[in-house]
């Protein structure tokens, strides 16, 4: 794949002089539909170099070079935009992210991610109930964005009680960002029968109090036995959120995407987008597998198989469609505290001694066992596998991530000349001794790297918990590449706020905003962070390939897709500090104009 990426830039470069001296012979040059000159054109091929000028003709990139180059392919009814000097790009590939549940949390009672103490929690929660008072005694109210980890004071721990004291009858479910936590009060544990007898799921884990009665705190899997009972969302619902998820992500400049847990309703609702000539996105799906599904492997796979036949549309195109070749499978939780549910290979610290001399120690937990066990594992990737699925895996811990990491080299053995492009996401914890693991078996590392940053869940909620033999590594993206891993990227929407340019400013410096609590200003961990060019592969290069979609998407190159974006500022030469704020001017997919700035001038 390098030989041909270096051999299309290499004709990209020598096309210039071929097409003038072609044109100054009288030959005939196909017109481009649209020509951008005067720009800095990151092509993101083999060598990332930099043209100025890039023609598009029936939504493919025809040309990549000079402004001279270009001029040949402008005729009578060509486009000329000139960029004054502006950043092209090809367009983002967010490699992992939860497209409807982000759409829909645009539409529900929010919290925003923001750090609360208790009052204010109830203070918000209680104005959700107050406007919306005609849904009394009965209706559900579900608020989501609850930024757990940073409650105020730090280490603020939250039950039923904490509900309970709100004016109103109503049920209501609190979810958390991280999408691993939910609490509940105790009219929600009523209506869905939750009691001291209650059996933790597979997966999952209720919260206790002393007595062993249900705390109103659900972990993972237990999440289900009170949201079960939620009113469901109707199909029009779901196309509501698909449509405002889509008009986010392409504000942003994503032109393709993979819902990294995707469901029929999910499926659906971009399908009914798509019929409706309103898709701006490509649109993969990694079908979800929970655990007590994986317990059956041929069962699972058989559902994944149905889901596909009915809305995957085939090999990547013009036009956006629908892929669906993945499964999800969710290894453990989260690594943070409260929580505690990522698997560990050595225990949690835990916080002991007598009050006047505390001291943090290993604790009796290395969090839950991996969720699907070794031999269910591999069972369940090779039969996937060999019906045509690849694995896109969830692990946190460090022992999630090495059993990962085992049940791939299952796979490949089983396996050894398929082109399987696995994946395991966010590895927050990696062991070093499986750093180099992920080139020797070409996993692909999906890395959210707005979470490289100190903040209340990286270090209030992971540093001593962790221990700092541990903390070192935490968001080990620079170890990974440094290991050779093929690292791609995930914004994990709607755990974080959609925010891409964000992070790519935490991947290149692993530092907070600017405006965040002074107490987070230092950078995370001894990880050094990506460079610039690594973070913009990673976000189109590395999610194209993690897609088998790189020989059409992810870079600039003559013969691909024209899905590319237009920036009001160069990432390549502004203080880094400055990435995050830039702002897409317009965004193309197969050439076709999805979003354009009232900001942007095309003369």
């Amino acid at each position: 794949m390098r030989f041909e990426l270096s051999l299309a830039a290499t004709l990209a470069l020598i096309a210039a002089p071929a097409a003038a001296a072609s044109a100054a012979q009288g030959a005939a040059i196909d017109a481009a539909d649209t020509v951008y000159e005067h720009g800095v054109v990151y092509t993101v091929d083999a060598r990332d170099s930099v043209q100025s000028a890039l023609a598009v003709r029936a939504g493919r990139i025809t040309y990549v070079g000079t402004d001279a180059g270009a001029a040949p392919f402008i005729g009578p009814q060509t486009k000329v935009i000139d960029l004054h000097g502006r950043m092209l790009m090809p367009g983002l590939v967010d490699g992992h992210s939860h497209p409807l549940q982000g759409g829909t949390v645009l539409l529900k009672c929010s919290l925003n991610y923001e750090q609360l103490n208790t009052a204010q929690l109830q203070a918000r929660i209680q104005a959700c109930l107050d406007q919306t008072r005609a849904n009394e005694p009965d209706a559900w109210l579900e608020v989501v964005n609850w930024f757990q980890e940073g409650m105020l004071p730090a280490g603020t721990a939250t039950n039923l009680a904490t509900l309970d004291v709100l004016k109103t009858r109503r049920p209501i479910l609190v979810a958390s960002s991280f999408g691993h936590t939910s609490l509940v009060n105790s009219r929600a544990l009523q209506i869905a029968g939750l009691s001291a007898k209650t059996v933790d799921p597979l997966g999952g884990k209720v919260g206790r109090d002393a007595a062993g009665n249900p705390s109103g705190i659900l972990e993972d899997a237990a999440q289900e036995i009170v949201a079960r009972h939620l009113p469901a969302a109707t199909p029009a619902d779901n196309v509501k959120a698909a449509k405002a998820a889509l008009d986010a992500l392409r504000k942003q400049g994503v032109t393709t995407f993979l819902d990294a847990a995707a469901e029929a309703p999910s499926l659906e609702a971009f399908a009914a987008v798509q019929r409706a000539g309103k898709l701006t996105a490509r649109a993969h799906f990694a079908v979800l597998i929970t655990p007590p599904q994986g317990r059956d492997p041929q069962q699972a796979v058989a559902m994944v198989k149905s889901l596909a036949q009915r809305y995957d549309q085939g090999e990547i195109g013009l036009e956006p469609k629908l892929t669906v070749r993945n499964v999800k499978l969710f290894l453990d939780g989260v690594i943070t505290a409260p929580a505690c549910t990522g698997a560990m290979l050595a225990p949690y610290l835990s916080l002991q001694g007598a009050p006047g001399s505390p001291h943090w120690a290993p604790s009796a937990s290395r969090g839950p066992d991996v969720y699907f066990p070794a031999p269910v594992l591999r069972a369940l990737l090779i039969e996937a596998a060999g019906a045509g699925f690849e694995p896109h895996m969830h692990a946190d811990g460090d022992r999630a991530v090495r059993e990962g990491l085992d049940g791939i080299a299952a796979l490949r053995r089983q396996f050894p000349e398929r082109d399987i492009r696995a994946a395991i996401a966010h590895n927050e914890i990696v062991d070093p001794a499986d750093f180099a693991r992920y080139k020797q078996l070409n996993v692909i590392p999906v890395l959210s790297f707005q979470w490289e940053k100190q903040a209340p869940d990286t270090m209030e909620g992971a540093q001593e918990y962790l221990g700092p033999a541990r903390f070192k590594y935490m968001e080990p993206a620079g170890f990974l590449a440094a290991a050779g891993a093929r690292i791609a990227y995930g914004s994990d929407w709607p755990v974080d706020p959609l925010d891409e340019w964000f992070a790519l400013k935490v991947g290149v410096t692993r530092t907070n905003a600017s405006q965040a609590d002074h107490k987070y200003a230092g950078r995370l961990s001894e990880d050094k962070g990506l460079s610039r060019a690594e973070v913009l592969r990673a976000i189109t290069m590395n999610s194209s390939y993690e897609l088998h979609q790189d020989q059409s998407t992810g870079s600039l190159e003559a013969g691909k897709l024209a899905d590319l974006i237009v920036l009001d500022r160069n990432f390549l030469d502004i203080p880094a500090e400055q990435i995050a704020d830039i702002k897409v001017l317009q965004t193309l997919v197969g050439g076709r104009v999805v979003y354009q700035s009232d900001k942007f001038t095309t003369q």
